[in-house]
């Protein structure tokens, strides 16, 4: 089935099972849609590297961005809106609502997170049921699909190329650089060079994810100097590389035979502030991330807000046919507590505090973003200070997160 979540003021996410097992994240060959790693602070990860991005492996949730992040991005609303649409008419899908999932939402508006909005794309308070990118054969639609508008005269796409670098080039000394085209190397292990045409409106636009995108630009020498030049690379802009991430805990019941799901808790806003640094000159190898998840008290103090309304809600009277009641909640929270969710020193006897349980069970929500922010490497138009010819149109050059999954603000930029 597909994957879909009701979203509420809290941040409060609900999983359908059996889509959280199947993403190809789990797939280590190198071959697989995602590419595995592990931040400096012992939190699994991964980043896509497939045709379609990080909504091939993420869940398939769509939620416009919230208002206050479209105005503080300096966007205009209706162009916003209209490009909303043009997705919509090629990805968005209604999500089926079943037991469980009934379960839940009644369990949130019977905990208070009112008003229960049903089915909406908006971002906003209370208790709703997202749309996705699953239809109703449950085959998984992505930006891919975008192709679609497409010439297909005018149009190449080359699958299994890694791009190494971005040639940026100076007419004159102490001139502006300028971005000349691209070194990239096929499946086969060739390297080849694609050049832009002569035209004024000719540029680059870099979309590889929050990490991605910032690792190309460290490695054509846009980046911290410091970091550069250790790795013997030519700096043409000394820029810093910020990072942020959403940060998950969760409880729930698990297992591919059991009619169930996962509640989780996200800190979408998070304050805690990371960095990328480069581990070598190989565009292949995930440079070092860490995104210090919880290093800000507000942060920590939304988590535990979060995973009271859970346990609220596990605890409700709307739930009680899914819940086990011969289990306590303690005993349930020590129980995912147990589970190997990350690589972080724990403590398995959460009783002293939910801090401590959300220190000892923060997971990945895949929503990485900053890198290439605006107004520190790119400007608001997304063109690279400093650089003719190049822009950035991803995660990456977000100042803040949306407030929900990002999937949709990035195919609406």
């Amino acid at each position: 089935m597909g994957s879909w979540r009701f979203l509420n003021a809290f941040g409060i996410v609900v999983f359908a099972l059996h889509c959280y097992l199947c993403y190809a994240e789990k797939d280590p060959s190198p071959d697989s849609y995602a590419q595995a790693f592990v931040t400096e602070d012992g939190v699994y990860n991964h980043r896509a590297r497939v045709l379609g991005g990080g909504s091939v492996i993420n869940a398939g949730v769509y939620s416009h961005a919230e208002p206050e992040f479209v105005k503080a991005s300096g966007l205009d609303e209706a162009l916003v809106n209209d490009s909303y649409r043009w997705i919509e008419k090629k990805l968005l899908f209604e999500a089926p609502v079943l037991q469980w999932q009934s379960a839940v939402t009644d369990g949130l508006a019977e905990v208070g997170l009112l008003p229960f909005n049903r089915v909406t794309y908006d971002h906003i308070n209370g208790t709703k049921i997202g749309s996705t990118i699953f239809d109703m054969d449950d085959h998984r639609h992505s930006a891919a699909d975008l192709l679609e508008y497409a010439d297909p005269k005018s149009i190449k796409v080359y699958l299994h190329a890694t791009v190494h670098k971005i040639i940026l080039t100076t007419e004159t000394v102490g001139s502006r650089p300028k971005a000349e085209g691209v070194i990239f190397e096929d499946a086969s292990g060739v390297r080849h060079t694609a050049l832009l045409t002569k035209s004024s409106k000719s540029e680059i636009i870099v979309s590889a994810g929050a990490i991605g995108s910032s690792q190309l630009l460290m490695l054509s020498g846009i980046g911290p100097a410091d970091q550069l030049e250790e790795l013997g690379i030519k700096v043409v802009m000394d820029q810093p590389m910020e990072a942020k991430a959403w940060a998950t805990t969760n409880i729930g019941s698990f297992g591919p035979r059991l009619s169930g799901g996962i509640i989780v808790k996200k800190v979408a806003h998070p304050l805690s502030t990371g960095y990328i640094e480069l581990r070598s000159t190989d565009p292949n190898e995930t440079p070092r991330v860490r995104f210090n998840y919880f290093k800000e008290p507000e942060d920590l103090r939304k988590c535990v807000q979060g995973m009271q309304t859970i346990i609220n809600v596990v605890n409700s009277k709307a739930f009680s046919k899914f819940r086990f009641q011969a289990i306590s909640t303690q005993s349930l929270l020590n129980l995912v507590a147990a589970f190997p969710s990350n690589l972080r020193p724990r403590n398995l006897d959460t009783a002293p505090s939910l801090e401590q349980f959300c220190y000892d069970t923060v997971m990945a929500f895949w929503h990485h973003h900053g890198g290439c922010q605006v107004g520190k490497v790119v400007d608001n138009e997304y063109r690279v200070l400093g650089v003719d010819g190049l822009r950035v149109i991803d995660a990456s050059t977000f100042n803040s997160s949306p407030g929900t999954n990002p999937q949709a603000t990035v195919l609406m930029l």
